[in-house]
């Protein structure tokens, strides 16, 4: 039955693990601390015995979640109604800039109308200057003493002035209802004859022009240039005569002045007043204005940095609000915790006394101990694993981003064609150069297809191969699965379909082999139907291709498809930054050193470049394409082959170029040194609770390796091909893998640890032969890897404990008994079957049942000790320990054989 930590039962009564752990030891509970199990029979104990307590915890939270659920709601509807108050307020904004550019437009249509206003104002005042020079000269060649030719010439004037009056009437609808209005008035004053200073009156009508006076001041303008200057006219009485009124003239047009003038001051202090007004509501609308743009910058800058930290959070492939979580590695110390969460090494230490788990500065913690120490003291956690620390994470500009080619990778079960399909588009040969017919590398090849570059990956298909399929399907952009149509479906064809789906790869089926008679690629496609792949003429989404590797048979239909795939997914990357990508495959040569094949997938890889990748680090030599050819630089999907690492990498890590050779060393060397501190910290110390535990470890027995292959990633599929075999009885340790030939060193190790040596696809150098023979040290070299593992399997089982079978090897019936001095008593029996030895065991058996199950004292015939009797003869049993015989009983002979076992 599956046991239960303190810790999780707590997280489920919604208490902290020492309230729990309080409970427990009332209730009698061996329970030390939160990491403690508890077997299900005092789960079951603690849930009935804290069930009102549950319940009311339950409740609380349910409480506290309608709560929270109802503040949400609350929040929810108060956004609501604020961005509704923000779109009211936004369409008011609108209505007003609508308003404003409407009354722009009205103020410049009136400043235009006012400049033509004031151009035909200017143009009348100009006539009108014409018009008095004019009857001036007229005025001064008639007599004085004529008083009759002076009013004809004043009702010429007045004539000549009305012509005047009636072009304005013609412009302007309010100056001709003036004008109209005053005609009787000018009739009378010509009747009257009123007199005055023509000098003065053309004044006061050239300043009524200028300043739009009212109406009854521009009467007085107008008609002021008819009355001659020092001329008297006869005002018409009662008696005919006429009399001067010089002086009530001059009265007259001091009130019509001063009227003119206070009609201008009030004028001007309105226009004052509504400019003051205007200036006021611009003030305070450019307020408004500023402080709505500074609130709209403050929300554009949140607004950005939310899209900047979404942006990241997308790079690094994980949830944005894990980002302001404070980072931490797996297997941190107390010391690194307490520097990462800015906080007392002694108060974490503290904490840990508190939770029954008392650690030092320098002891590592385990994740489920960090988060209990972070969530206690309300902080928020994100621990980072190792594939996560050595990867890189980037984000680039869409703007910046390019077409590249495709990156294919081909998958399938082993012996299916993949190879040789993959010969059939290089026109090449690699099959028959691999050992055994299959593939056992990853290999990437480049093809040109009508113009158009493909990269292809090809991976191997045996099982041994499972993380090399998976690692060729995380880089890839397209997966081409190779099903033989004779075959169908196998265990690797499914185990790719899974890494493709996992990967979110699209996968196109190239049915390969159709050129057999047993072909039947309709089966295989009914077969795929069962996992997910669809042919798209059945409604799917995979593209199926049926091809023959050997005839050359759909080659041409298979690259098509790859590149309409190609450019429905729109593959694109920056080539000009820092290149970055992953390590295919890495192998130590002998004559070049470390020497690894990458492909790029962002920036540009050139000769002289520093790179990182895991715990390796250098500057890029030299580089290489499939053909051994050099190459000056790798752009984005290119596979080459590089050299100048200080070590030999881990396939499927990640790499990235440094500007700067020492941030590259740092970091690389802080890897290195980190793996070696956990690699230390792995070794488990024995106390009084393990002790027990390791003495029954060590009775297994052990099988030590020494692995050396040509590269990491075979090493990879030999440890993961180890690690599932079953080691209940037997352990298989690799004490030492690496890549390279094997040395007098590997055989030293070997020698040390009773280990045997494992070598594929290398050889041991010559000291290292004799070394090995004069140390007995086995060494068996491979170059196919299902042999290596067959063999290490055989090993294995060959050290099982061999099994006891049971072998009857005869029966005797008891006819009589009878005692004997210091013997006791004896069966006289006769044996019906098989051969009875002295050293056999035997089982009496009474009515069908087995009474004793023990040994024989003694065995004879007549009166001499014999070892065996056979069938039909007579003899004297004794059976050890074991007196109550009767007539009748039957004893069964039989002996305990080892077998030796086949798993």
């Amino acid at each position: 039955m599956a046991k239960v930590r303190v810790s999780s039962l707590a997280k489920e009564f919604g208490m902290t693990s020492k309230e729990l752990l309080d409970q427990l030891a009332e209730m009698k509970i061996p329970a030390k601390s939160a990491s403690s199990a508890l077997e299900d029979a005092y789960v079951s104990m603690v849930k009935k015995k804290l069930a009102p307590v549950i319940e009311a915890r339950s409740a609380e939270i349910e409480a506290k979640k309608i709560a929270e659920q109802q503040a949400a709601a609350a929040e929810e509807a108060a956004a609501k109604a604020e961005a509704e108050k923000e779109r009211i307020a936004a369409e008011a904004r609108r209505e007003e800039e609508r308003r404003l550019s409407l009354a722009a437009q009205a103020a410049e249509e009136a400043a235009r109308a006012a400049a033509e206003e004031a151009a035909r104002e200017a143009a009348r005042k100009e006539k009108e200057r014409i018009a008095a020079e004019e009857l001036e000269a007229k005025r001064r060649a008639v007599p004085a003493s004529d008083s009759g030719s002076r009013f004809r010439s004043l009702l010429d004037q007045i004539a000549a002035q009305e012509a005047v009056l009636k072009e304005k009437k013609e412009e302007d609808a309010k100056k001709q209802a003036a004008s109209a209005s005053e005609r009787p008035a000018r009739k009378g004053r010509g009747q009257r004859g009123e007199r005055g200073e023509r000098s003065d009156r053309g004044d006061r009508g050239d300043r009524g022009s200028a300043t739009n006076e009212a109406p009854a001041h521009r009467r007085r303008s107008n008609a002021a240039p008819a009355v001659p200057g020092n001329v008297d006219f006869p005002s018409p009485d009662k008696g005919g005569k006429g009399k001067k009124r010089k002086g009530s003239a001059h009265v007259e047009e001091d009130r019509y002045a001063r009227m003119a003038r206070e009609a201008e001051e009030y004028s001007r202090e309105k226009v004052l007043e509504e400019a003051r007004a205007a200036v006021e509501e611009a003030s305070r609308e450019s307020t408004g204005r500023r402080k709505k743009r500074k609130e709209k910058r403050e929300r554009e800058a949140e607004q950005l940095k939310q899209e900047k930290k979404l942006e990241e959070a997308i790079a690094q492939g994980i949830n944005p609000e894990d980002l302001d979580a404070v980072k931490v590695s797996e297997g941190v110390t107390v010391a690194e915790l307490a520097e990462a969460l800015d906080v007392s090494a002694n108060d974490i230490i503290k904490r840990l006394f508190l939770l029954g788990t008392p650690l030092t500065m320098t002891q590592s913690m385990s994740n489920d101990l960090v988060e209990l120490v972070a969530d206690d003291m309300g902080r928020k956690v994100r621990i980072v694993t190792a594939e996560e620390e050595n990867s890189f994470s980037f984000y680039d500009d869409p703007k910046d981003l390019k077409p590249r080619p495709p990156v294919v990778t081909v998958m399938g079960h082993v012996d299916h064609g993949k190879t040789s399909l993959l010969d059939a588009i290089r026109h090449t040969n690699v099959w028959s150069g691999e050992a055994g017919g299959i593939t056992q590398h990853i290999g990437a090849s480049e093809v040109m297809i009508n113009g158009r570059k493909i990269t292809f990956v090809d991976t191997p298909g045996h099982e041994a191969f499972t993380a090399m399929r998976a690692r060729g399907a995380k880089i890839t952009d397209v997966v081409v699965l190779v099903v033989a149509a004779d075959d169908g479906v196998m265990p690797q064809t499914i185990e790719a379909i899974n890494h493709s789906k996992a990967a979110g790869v699209p996968i196109i089926v190239a049915v390969n082999k159709c050129d057999k008679e047993e072909a039947n690629p309709d089966k295989v496609r009914q077969m795929l139907t069962e996992y997910g792949i669809i042919p798209e003429e059945w409604g799917g989404q995979n593209m199926f291709v049926n091809v023959s590797a050997k005839k050359n048979i759909g080659i041409d239909e298979l690259l098509e498809t790859i590149l309409l795939q190609a450019d429905v997914l729109e593959l694109k990357a920056n080539p000009d930054t820092f290149a970055s990508g992953n390590i295919i495959e890495a192998k130590l040569d002998r004559g070049r050193g470390p020497v690894a094949t990458l492909l790029v997938t962002r920036g540009t890889l050139h000769v002289g470049d520093t790179i990182v990748a895991g715990q390796s680090y250098g500057s890029v030599r030299a580089m290489l394409d499939q053909h051994g050819e050099h190459k000056d630089e790798a752009r984005p999907s290119d596979a080459v082959e590089i050299l100048g690492l200080n070590s030999v990498p881990a396939a499927g890590d990640e790499f990235r170029v440094f500007e700067d050779a020492r941030d590259a060393r740092d970091l690389a060397e802080q890897r290195a040194l980190k793996a070696r501190i956990e690699e230390q910290n792995k070794v488990k110390h024995v106390t009084l609770e393990t002790l027990f535990e390791e003495m029954s470890q060590n009775e297994l027995k052990e099988l030590n390796l020494v692995v050396k292959a040509d590269t990491q990633g075979t090493i990879e599929a030999l440890a993961d091909s180890i690690g599932k075999m079953d080691q209940s009885e037997v352990r298989i340790n690799i004490i030492h893998s690496a890549v390279g030939a094997i040395s007098e060193t590997d055989v030293s190790l070997a020698a040390a640890s009773n280990a045997i040596i494992i070598g594929f696809g290398v050889r041991p150098q010559g000291k290292a032969r004799d070394a090995a023979e004069k140390e007995s040290v086995q060494i068996k070299t491979y170059s196919i890897i299902y042999k290596a593992i067959e063999d290490i399997d055989a090993a294995r089982i060959g050290m099982l404990a061999p099994t006891e079978e049971e072998v009857q090897t005869g029966c005797a019936e008891v006819r009589d008994t009878f005692r004997v001095p210091k013997a006791g008593l004896i069966a006289g029996c006769m044996v019906t079957e098989g051969e009875i030895s002295r050293d056999d065991k035997v089982r009496v058996v009474r009515d069908g049942v087995v009474i004793f199950d023990g040994e024989f004292g003694s065995m004879r015939r007549f009166k001499d000790d014999v070892k065996t009797v056979k069938n039909g003869y007579e003899c004297g049993l004794g059976i050890e320990k074991f007196q109550d015989i009767k007539v009748g009983d039957i004893f069964e002979a039989y002996k305990i054989v080892e077998v030796a076992r086949t798993e």
